[in-house]
């Protein structure tokens, strides 16, 4: 897996687990490393990346308990999106009482 790809999937997994409000944003990753946080709305990404000369670029939208990550570089682009239910449960878990047994 390209290091592109792990990236993206590690930033949908951390978006999946945040709050339910709905947000949209970017993160632009330079071609130092050097990571930015920028509003998402209003751009398209590649434009976005372009910009900013940023080497990548990851847009997060969470909207109505869904999940969708949009990631493009110079050479590759790549879509994830999560399904409502998978989603639609994770705030009941938090409540389930969970027990260590030593």
């Amino acid at each position: 897996m390209s290091p592109f790809l792990k990236h993206a999937e590690e930033i949908f997994t951390t978006a999946c687990q945040g709050g339910a409000e709905d947000c949209e944003w970017a993160l632009l990753v330079g071609g130092d490393g050097a990571i930015r946080m920028v509003a998402g709305s209003g751009w398209r990404l590649e434009p976005l990346r372009a910009h900013h000369g940023a080497r990548a670029a990851y847009r997060v939208t969470r909207k109505s308990g869904r999940v969708r990550v949009e990631a493009r570089s110079s050479g590759e682009s790549c879509l994830l999106e999560s399904s409502q239910a998978a989603v639609a449960v994770r705030p009941a878990l938090r409540d389930f009482p969970q027990y260590v047994v030593a």
